[in-house]
């Protein structure tokens, strides 16, 4: 009964719930113990609020100053200053061996570049004898993710292999196997299941389409919804906020038309269900996000991607015909249109789609880190 630490940072949504589908699939996999940890949970205050702060601020306030940093710090002279960060990171980061202590795992699996970080440079010093493993939860590799003394390294692509491999990671290190979503999206659903079982019109009556708004600017939703509406394209939107607050507000007023019927929603529980029983999906290009809808097959259109690692993720889909990348808000409403008019090009968009998904990928990680294990204790 191995007992598994699978370690993220709660900096976006992303890589926590990169490390609960690999949580579930080693359930699924071998009985064991399986423990899930923020890393930022195990750091001094200062620092965790710095860390988290600074990510989400420059994100969301300046992400032309993000994407600039990004591509900055994503060349050769920042590959000699990892173990200057790791240090001073791991100063900041002492908690984090007293969950060791604890914990006492047998593999540790990170789903953010922050804890590869740290545990790469106290592996490097014999202070850490556990296999290490980084899953890499967007559709590029930065030279953030890049680290020696890592036991594997698992990616969403060949591409995202090969650009591991410029930045100095042996390529016998990398298996390509997806981005982890929940394992249960690998369970079939049906569109007319999903729309009858959340009161949507039944298939073929009407489209349905779903924006995913959580991580959008509000005044931008709005507007999207508005010129969607003044199109008299007749279809069931909806708009999930998530737990922005704040988009709710600005979406308070908006009402149905005789054309467009307009539902919004919070926070749920059934977002994958919501994904199968649409024809089409608007979201920004956030890594388990577009492999959630990938695994679904549903054509997507990507809005607003934050510069860096969004950037990547749209150029990504759009590259594999899985997507449209819209730049204004104000182009959406018409590409929507269009889309759904061509029912020649929204077949090739799922099929596209349905030929990269990577449904299985938390249980095809989650396999061959027990195999690994098994290997080393044979």
């Amino acid at each position: 009964m191995p007992r598994i630490l699978l370690i993220h940072a709660s900096v976006g949504g992303g890589h926590k719930r990169a490390a609960a589908a690999l949580a579930d699939a080693f359930g699924r996999r071998q009985p064991g113990q399986v423990e899930i940890a923020d890393v930022l949970d195990y750091t001094n205050p200062v620092f965790r609020e710095a860390y988290a702060r600074s990510y989400l601020q420059l994100t969301d306030k300046l992400p032309q100053l993000w994407g600039y940093m990004y591509e900055q710090t994503d060349r050769e002279l920042f590959r000699f200053t990892a173990d200057v960060r790791a240090v001073a990171n791991e100063i900041s980061t002492a908690g984090l061996g007293k969950l060791m202590r604890k914990f006492q795992p047998e593999v540790i699996v990170c789903t953010h570049f922050l804890p590869v970080e740290i545990l790469s440079a106290r592996k490097g010093r014999s202070g850490l004898k556990q296999p290490l493993y980084c899953v890499l939860t967007d559709y590029a590799a930065h030279q953030f993710w890049a680290y020696r003394n890592v036991d594997g390294y698992f990616v969403a692509t060949d591409q995202t292999r090969d650009q591991l491999v410029t930045r100095g990671v042996p390529a016998a290190l990398i298996r390509v196997a997806g981005i982890p979503v929940d394992p249960a999206i690998a369970r079939p659903k049906t569109m007319a299941a999903t729309r009858a079982a959340h009161d949507l019109p039944p298939e073929g009556e009407q489209p349905v389409i779903t924006l995913f708004g959580g991580g959008l600017q509000g005044a931008h939703v709005r507007t999207i919804i508005t010129e969607l509406a003044a199109t008299g394209l007749r279809a069931t939107l909806v708009v999930v906020a998530g737990r922005n607050a704040a988009l709710q507000t600005e979406l308070d007023g908006l009402t149905s038309t005789t054309s467009l019927t307009v539902r919004t929603l919070g926070f749920i529980s059934y977002v994958d269900d919501l994904i199968v029983a649409s024809d089409l999906v608007i979201t920004k290009a956030g890594g388990l996000t577009v492999s959630e809808v990938l695994a679904r097959a549903r054509p997507m259109i990507i809005i607003d991607p934050i510069p860096g690692q969004e950037e990547s993720n749209a150029d990504y889909l759009v590259g594999v015909g899985a997507a449209l990348g819209i730049r204004l808000p104000q182009h959406v409403p018409f590409a929507v249109t269009r889309l759904l008019a061509d029912t020649d090009r929204l077949d090739q968009m799922r099929l596209a789609a349905a030929h990269v998904a990577r449904p299985r990928a938390a249980l095809d990680i989650a396999e061959a880190i027990l195999h690994d294990l098994g290997a080393r204790q044979g």
